[in-house]
């Protein structure tokens, strides 16, 4: 195998480190920022380098905000739901309850989810913050919406059990059969939720 110049071969190894990119994808847009203008590698660079100095998390839900921030746009509007705060493991599933539209009421993230495989204990995830805030009073509701996984349903577990004492509510995101899906092609679990969290036909 031909040995590639260092810089190249730096390009790549960064490219592989990123989650879903393998050797084939690496060198794929190492080669093309090669090929390309040199604007388009040079825009890179800064929305790399501003990514992290224009960006910090936001102190109440820890969702990203814009550096300089204490809140985010979504804790610091009135026009949000106080009593009502929604539990997910990464900023991205923000983003997937926001495009919905149906969800009022304002977020905590997580940032991960339980995993004693990979170590991953509860003093590293922000659930201590989230007993903090429903500590100080006003939260009538948390959803937890972590992911339907292992770990997921762990983590809720968890912070079911740190929220006992509390006079809030608990829910859980339903689970079950996704819109245009067919009974045949559903695990066996899926099925099993879809039972479980079914409801009145009205």
């Amino acid at each position: 195998m031909p040995i590639l110049p260092e810089p190249v071969q730096n390009l790549i190894n960064a490219f592989e480190r990123l989650p879903g990119v393998g050797p084939k994808s690496a060198s794929r847009l190492t080669f093309f920022l090669l090929r390309a203008p040199d604007e388009a590698s040079k825009n890179l660079a800064d929305a790399l380098q501003n990514l992290k100095s224009s960006t910090t998390f936001c102190e109440q839900c820890f969702n990203i905000t814009m550096a300089g921030n204490q809140l985010c746009e979504i804790c610091a509007s009135n026009q949000r739901d106080d009593s009502q705060i929604c539990v997910v493991e990464e900023p991205l599933d923000v983003l997937a309850l926001e495009r919905t539209g149906g969800f009022m009421g304002k977020y905590h993230v997580l940032h991960g989810a339980l995993s004693p495989i990979e170590g991953i204990g509860p003093d590293d995830l922000k659930i201590r913050p989230l007993v903090e805030r429903v500590k100080a009073g006003n939260i009538k509701e948390i959803i937890i919406a972590t992911n339907p996984s292992m770990e997921g349903d762990a983590t809720a577990l968890y912070i079911k059990q740190q929220l006992l004492l509390f006079p809030v509510r608990l829910t859980r995101l339903a689970r079950g059969l996704p819109m245009g899906g067919d009974l045949e092609y559903a695990d066996q679990n899926t099925l099993l939720r879809a039972l479980a969290g079914r409801q009145e036909l009205d």
